[in-house]
């Protein structure tokens, strides 16, 4: 008895797949959020571009950055239903 236990405890993942789906879409969130931050390059050196203190890269682009971070943590504690550990 108490090796059929151990033998579906050995076999389970430390996340479900839900888990591993909402973690993705954090990462995809991130990525976005530094690529807000990027922007175009100034070909003239000796000329200071004004693009960057722009909304974008200043304000938006770490608001989204730190949302796919705290998307990731909930990602991480959400705990499976009890539907997703029948499956």
């Amino acid at each position: 008895m108490s090796k059929k236990i151990t033998d579906k405890k050995k076999f389970e993942m430390a996340l479900d797949k839900g888990n591993y789906r909402l973690l993705a879409i954090a990462f995809i969130i991130v990525v976005i959020g530094f690529l807000l931050m990027t922007g175009s390059s100034n070909d003239d050196p000796t000329v200071f571009n004004e693009d960057i203190y722009s909304f974008r890269r200043i304000t938006l682009a770490p608001v989204v950055v730190l949302f796919g971070f705290l998307f990731g943590i909930y990602a991480i504690l959400k705990k499976p239903s009890a539907d997703e550990k029948k499956k």
